[in-house]
């Protein structure tokens, strides 16, 4: 639940919700984008033991280490930020969640402008571990500067349609059922990514599409551009794997 009053912009709950969606729609047209036409890798680091402190920055220099043309992005845990962005500054670091708050009484959130000043250049929000509210998404987006990218995540076609009304940067489908599976998403339902990159493109020609859930190889992501993304969202096929660098170069082999 989020806190009643005080968010970013001063204003209450009820406040924003009755009248940010008009207010982004309206200043959608203005702002500077971020390049969503460029391939992008979003590789996940959740908690797994094996990306956590001492290994997540050990990892994020193997990503680091992969020649690509591809934006690679690491999403990694509060705790991590900073350590990350010292030991790869060449790759983008993002973080897990964000709360859409200002300074002052909110004790355990996680406030925007503190990840900024750590290094992150973008979040995810809405991941299918970590679910809000349409409206915590929405002040999340008034709440960050301009530049910061936010990807939306959703369960399925209409809570894609629903996101990218918002205008975020990225919206990416991933079914929970098939998050963390052996099957990729572009082989037991390509139909869900080829709906939500549809869905998407009815609304809005500047909402980056992405997938995600079982997604493991060079092939998968192929599946995936061919299906009419912009890229991928990932997790335990690098966080697990033996040989992460490996791992990296495959998946961005075809891009």
């Amino acid at each position: 639940m989020m806190p009643p009053l005080e968010y970013c912009c001063g204003r209450t709950l009820d406040y924003c919700c009755c009248t940010l969606l008009d207010v982004r729609q309206r200043q959608s047209g203005t702002s500077p984008r971020v390049n969503v036409s460029q391939p992008l890798v979003v590789v996940n680091l959740k908690t797994y033991e094996t990306a956590h402190g001492a290994s997540a920055e050990a990892l994020a220099r193997a990503i680091a280490s992969v020649e690509t043309d591809a934006r690679m992005v690491v999403a990694v845990s509060a705790f991590d930020l900073a350590a990350v962005v010292a030991v790869a500054p060449s790759l983008e670091v993002w973080c897990q969640h964000l709360d859409p708050v200002g300074f002052g009484s909110y004790t355990g959130w996680l406030h925007p402008s503190t990840a900024v000043e750590r290094g992150a250049t973008g979040t995810l929000i809405n991941h299918a571990e970590h679910k809000v509210s349409i409206e915590h998404v929405a002040m999340l987006l008034d709440a960050v500067p301009e530049g910061f990218t936010v990807c939306a995540c959703a369960a399925d076609i209409d809570e894609a349609r629903a996101l990218t009304a918002l205008e975020p940067n990225f919206v990416a489908v991933e079914p929970p059922e098939l998050i963390g599976g052996d099957i990729s998403v572009t082989t037991a339902d390509p139909t869900i990514v080829s709906g939500t990159a549809a869905a998407v493109r009815e609304i809005s020609e500047q909402v980056g599409i992405l997938c995600g859930a079982g997604v493991k190889n060079g092939a998968d992501v192929a599946a995936a551009i061919e299906l009419g993304t912009t890229g991928v969202l990932l997790a335990s096929g690098v966080t697990k794997a033996a040989d992460p660098a490996t791992v990296v170069a495959d998946l961005v082999s075809s891009l």
